[in-house]
């Protein structure tokens, strides 16, 4: 199966591994999944780090993406067609531009969304796979 980390997920996933669910740590840990990490989360990250909105117990920005390689992570580009077919997305309650465009990238690709958040749940009305 293919999965694509929520930017909390990814950090969790590294940072905090207890506040995953038992079924991600499942998934995450099974090495017949494929795990992705999206770039738009390495930025998420590093804007709110230089913003100082995360509290990342002294990590940087630029750990994650060592350890998401170390982790046997792939990592994905954002791509210009996803990028310029994110108005095809249906507006939702969720407004926040990085969730939008992973979730784009996972309805795109056919991931699942490996993510905790709620605000997500609107946008499976649209092909979004979520687990958590």
């Amino acid at each position: 199966m293919n999965y694509l980390l929520d930017t909390h997920s990814l950090i969790w996933t590294h940072v905090y591994p207890d506040k995953l669910s038992k079924t991600i740590q499942q998934v995450v840990s099974n090495l017949e999944n494929t795990i992705y990490v999206s770039a738009i989360s390495f930025w998420e990250i590093s804007l709110k780090y230089a913003l100082g909105k995360l509290d990342i117990k002294g990590v940087k920005p630029e750990d994650f993406l060592e350890y998401s390689h170390r982790a046997g992570f792939e990592i994905v580009d954002l791509q210009a067609d996803t990028a310029v077919s994110l108005h095809n997305l249906p507006e939702t309650k969720n407004k926040d531009p990085f969730d939008r465009m992973l979730a784009w990238q996972a309805i795109n690709k056919d991931y699942y969304l490996i993510t905790k958040d709620e605000d997500f749940t609107s946008l499976t009305n649209y092909g979004l796979k979520i687990v958590w």
